[in-house]
């Protein structure tokens, strides 16, 4: 997929990769319209194609009083903000097929989670909007499974896919990256890493999901190497307060070093090719 079919992408002849940035989940306009202007001004100076990444609602959640969102309509309405003020295009995640019309009016991305990616009528539903529909690998799946996932979209009529790899679980409260698993997943569509989700530590004691954020620069070093064509990263001003995910999330203040150095190693891995 031709990642200049997205609105308002920007940079895409930079030969970087391409990134899905933003907060877990959307915590209110303030919050939203911060972190994007701050990853934007980044992005614009290493010549970075980018995508602000918010979920509009939380649906998997290991317990009935962790934070879901602040209202549907509401928080698509800030990512449309978001949008129209930084001229830049949107990721949301969808949960249910009245998700996919819904969130197709707001955004330009419709991402499928990784626990609902095998879930047909959302997948077709999704692509029948038109947007770029980002599959996210099953935690549980072979990196060949996804061929099939991709193949929903094309058979719904559809060439708009990326395939994001957020690691495989490795015992009940680990994940672990195959990285074996970037280049066969090219064969069928463009392919992300999922650097913050793929460091989670899940199905914790608290029902609280834990995470490695420490590991964050030796994943992605690991994905640019291996030619990935874009990275997820979920950042936050203050991820210990963050609402959603903030045991895996960056710290926004280390986001610019960060992608300097992989801008880098990208350059280098180019210069091999």
């Amino acid at each position: 997929m031709d990642i200049n079919l997205i609105p308002k992408i920007k940079h895409t002849n930079s030969n970087n990769f391409f990134l899905l940035a933003g907060p877990c989940a959307i915590e209110g306009e303030e919050m939203a319209l911060r972190i994007a202007e701050k990853i934007v001004a980044i992005t614009d100076k290493l010549e970075i194609p980018f995508v602000f990444k918010g979920s509009f609602k939380k649906a998997n959640r290991s317990r009935i009083d962790s934070f879901t969102g602040i209202g549907d309509e509401k928080a698509l309405k800030i990512l449309r903000k978001v949008s129209e003020t930084f001229d830049v295009p949107t990721v949301t995640d969808i949960h249910e097929v009245s998700d996919a019309i819904k969130a197709a009016e707001y955004v330009d991305v419709l991402q499928i989670p990784a626990f609902l990616v095998r879930q047909t009528d959302l997948v077709v539903a999704a692509a029948k909007t038109g947007k770029v529909v980002n599959l996210k690998k099953g935690q549980f799946m072979s990196p060949s499974a996804m061929k099939h996932a991709v193949q929903k979209v094309k058979d719904s009529g559809s060439e708009k896919a990326w395939i994001t790899d957020r690691g495989t679980m490795f015992g009940y409260q680990d994940m672990l990256v195959d990285f074996r698993g970037i280049p066969e997943m090219r064969n069928y569509a463009p392919v992300v890493l999922d650097v913050t989700h793929s460091l989670q530590q899940p199905n914790q004691n608290s029902g609280v999901t834990g995470g490695r954020p420490d590991m964050i620069e030796t994943i992605a070093r690991a994905g640019v190497v291996n030619n990935v064509d874009g990275l997820f990263i979920e950042t936050h001003f203050d991820p210990a307060n963050a609402k959603s995910d903030g045991a895996n999330m960056l710290d926004i203040a280390y986001l610019e070093k960060l992608l300097s150095n992989l801008v880098a190693i990208r350059k280098t891995v180019n210069s091999f090719n």
